[in-house]
């Protein structure tokens, strides 16, 4: 007999990965309580979702949290680009084995691109899910205001003006119990809460199936590289398998490059079947290249590149992350990547709210910014996926033709007496340089904007990148992130966006902004609102902007500022001084933080 248990609690969260752990971190941070249910027993047992850009390190270092990972991570000369490499041993011309077909720097070089050095005070970071999770969970664990248990399932939710009102199942015990919530956060990749709260689909498309192997294996006398974070692996010897190839991610966990002891190696052909895994050993064995392939199977995971998105990440009180709001392929990372930085825009808002600093209508404004990011994010990982579709035929290679014509056609690698080498050679750096799509998507990660009610528009014209995809541009106009520079104070340097950290609104003005400094400060005693203030250039200021990074992308005048918001978006901006900017300012937060209507 079941055991009805009543809870009542601001924020219920269900999902217990990236986006639903980051979550209940961020509102801990805030002051908010939460309760966190999961229906699996423990974090995951697989490596998925490994890289984590620039962006979401910002908000893992403002969480606190990147510390730990970049602890474990895999270190930055163990991730400076993908590789592509022949048949790796075994059948074929010996001297065609783990041959270097192409080399692409790619997610910043392992932080040596001078564009990801100025972009951001954080380098990207390799650690997949299996790793990254345990780490969210004590840190979600360690805050009072946080209640996490996992093996508990969401079963029922109903919404009314008030709160929301859910039926939990603990799955060990087989007893119930009801949550009395103001609001629901479902993070659970979209396995129960849009449907229970009628959420509707957009967009839901099945593309290519995958089989991923998590294993346990020794590389390092096949792959001479040590650089790469990516691998592909062509073996001519088995057609079959020349589609797509073998895709490599080394795993570490206390090794890296050649020598990890774990890898995940993804396969894709028509018959894949993941259950099979004796079957899936021989076909790993098969597109490496390795005949006496020796792995322990650790996991095994099958799982289809798609496009998911819904027309609306609000349902009432409820609110839609991550997976649970869109999904995509995994080209360029922009899936996990997605959910932290979907739990970052939402959770200050919610905070403001619970605290009756601004009315629910702010909430709305969570769909309106991160919905036309998530669009965009699939529609830039479907090209990229689009581009890896030519992938074999760039290298002259085709299921179609002979083991010893696939040779030969990679044979023009390496052999400069061969007709058309320099050609086919040239041939595949032009795809490498499409391939940028998938593996230089910098503007992507870094340069969304946000366009809604909570940013205070100022007529000019978005910023024009020469490529909308790759290259990121820094910009103040409001609805941009707060573009990075190093300041210092004291003698000690820290980064301009530490202002917001820990929920902070930040007035950020030029040297002669007092006027602006002092009306901010005024507003958020008089509104309880959290802001720091500072005055940043040269001169006697608060922050020194020693390098004149910032004098670089400020774009305002010595008289001018900025209000930045506590996800590090501008939220306004005034480019000259203001008559007034007690009145301008007040007007401003007015806008941004809705006053409570009873």
């Amino acid at each position: 007999m079941s055991q009805k248990i009543d809870v009542d609690v601001p924020v219920l969260i269900v999902g217990g990965g990236g986006a639903g752990l980051t979550s209940s971190i961020l509102l801990s941070r805030l002051g908010i309580r939460s309760l966190l249910v999961t229906r699996y027993p423990d974090t995951t047992t697989l490596p998925r979702g490994h890289y984590l850009n620039q962006r979401s390190m910002e908000i893992l270092a403002d969480m606190g949290v990147a510390p730990d990972i970049r602890a474990k991570a895999t270190p930055l000369e163990n991730m400076r680009g993908v590789a592509w490499y022949s048949g790796l041993a075994g059948g074929g011309p010996r001297d065609g084995h783990g041959r270097l077909l192409g080399f692409l720097e790619s997610l910043g070089a392992g932080h040596a691109d001078p564009d990801h050095i100025a972009a951001s005070p954080e380098a990207g970071a390799n650690l997949s899910l299996l790793h990254t999770e345990p780490i969210l969970r004590k840190h979600a664990e360690s805050y009072p205001e946080a209640t996490i248990r996992f093996h508990h399932e969401l079963v029922g939710t109903e919404q009314d003006a008030h709160g929301v009102t859910s039926t939990i199942l603990n799955r060990s015990t087989g007893e119930t119990f009801t949550v009395r919530s103001a609001y629901l956060l479902g993070a659970d990749a979209g396995r129960t809460v849009g449907h229970l709260v009628g959420a509707k689909v957009t967009t839901h498309e099945r593309m290519r199936k995958l089989v991923s192997l998590y294993l346990a294996m020794d590389l390092s006398q096949y792959l001479p590289g040590d650089d790469s974070t990516i691998t592909w692996v062509f073996n001519p010897e088995f057609p079959e398998h020349l589609e797509y190839g073998a895709v490599l991610v080394p795993q570490g966990p206390t090794r890296w490059g050649r020598h990890s002891e774990e890898w995940t190696l993804a396969v894709s052909r028509p018959d894949l079947d993941g259950s099979q895994t004796e079957k899936m050993l021989r076909w790993a064995s098969e597109a490496l290249g390795i005949p006496d392939l020796e792995a322990k199977v650790l996991g095994v995971s099958e799982w289809n590149l798609e496009l998911f998105l819904l027309d609306d990440f609000r349902v009432g009180r409820t609110f839609l992350l991550g997976d649970a709001a869109h999904r995509l392929p995994p080209a360029g990372g922009l899936g996990l990547n997605g959910a932290i930085q979907d739990a970052y825009n939402l959770c200050w808002k919610i905070a403001a709210v619970l605290d009756g600093r601004a009315g629910d209508g702010l909430l709305d404004t969570y769909s309106a910014e991160r919905r036309p990011v998530a669009q965009h994010n699939i529609e830039t990982a479907s090209k990229a996926v689009g581009n890896q579709d030519s992938m074999a035929s760039a290298l002259g290679l085709s299921t179609s033709e002979s083991a010893d014509e696939n040779w030969a056609a990679l044979s023009k690698f390496w052999d400069d007496t061969l007709p058309g080498a320099a050609e086919r050679r040239h041939s595949f750096n032009e795809w490498l340089g499409m391939a940028t799509l998938e593996f230089n998507q910098h503007n992507i990660a870094m340069g969304y904007s946000y366009d809604s009610a909570a940013v205070v528009g100022d007529g000019t014209p978005p910023p024009v990148s020469p490529d909308e995809i790759r290259l990121y541009q820094p910009s103040s106009r409001p609805g941009h992130a707060l573009p990075h520079a190093w300041v210092e104070r004291s003698n000690e340097r820290l980064a301009l966006r530490s202002l917001i950290h820990d929920g902070h609104f930040a007035l950020i003005a030029g040297e002669q902004g007092q006027a602006w400094v002092a009306a901010a400060e005024h507003i958020a005693r008089t509104r309880g609102i959290p802001l720091r203030s500072a005055r940043v250039g040269l001169g006697k200021v608060d922050l020194i902007d020693i390098r004149l990074a910032w004098k670089r992308s400020r774009a305002i005048s010595a008289e001018g500022a900025l209000l930045i918001r506590p996800d590090g978006y501008i939220a306004f901006r005034s480019i000259n001084a203001d008559d007034d900017p007690l009145a301008c300012l007040t007007a401003v937060f007015d806008q941004i933080l809705p006053r409570p209507t009873n």
